[in-house]
């Protein structure tokens, strides 16, 4: 949408997502399927989604456009955020890495996912990290402990 996401103002726990490049087929297929997901993340787990890659502000309003993304995906034409989060590149160098972060609601790192191979697999992934943020559910019974 034009504008420029800043960290800090975001207070829930947060899946950051690189991927190599818009409009591909299997960065589509990964958009697709964090966009059927975004309304279970939001409602279970209080958390939020972004996507990043190199490609300027024009080709993530497209590709958005084209997909119907109800997340943010963000321009990091110079890599800078890229380098930030140390994500590797993949095919021996030639393609940059597609890898998921699942940041808690601090900002800390609790989950990394590299996988270039398997887009849609990135999505299972960020929920079980989201998952294991979550605090236990209440069993619906109680123990008398001798102890």
């Amino acid at each position: 949408n034009g504008k420029t996401f800043t960290r800090s103002k975001n207070k829930k726990p947060l899946v950051v997502y690189f991927y190599p490049a818009d409009a591909t087929p299997g960065c589509t297929v990964q958009a697709k399927a964090f966009q059927e997901e975004i309304k279970d993340i939001r409602k279970q787990f209080k958390a939020d989604v972004v996507g990043i890659s190199g490609q300027d502000v024009e080709s993530k309003q497209k590709f958005a456009q084209e997909l119907g993304l109800d997340f943010s995906i963000l321009a990091d034409e110079k890599d800078g955020v890229r380098k930030a989060f140390s994500v590797p590149k993949a095919a021996f160098g030639f393609l940059p890495g597609r890898v998921t972060y699942v940041l808690d609601k601090e900002g800390v790192c609790t989950s990394v996912y590299d996988n270039l191979g398997d887009a849609a697999s990135h999505i299972e992934a960020a929920k079980d990290a989201l998952s294991e943020m979550q605090p236990a559910k209440k069993a619906g019974f109680s123990l008398n402990l001798p102890f």
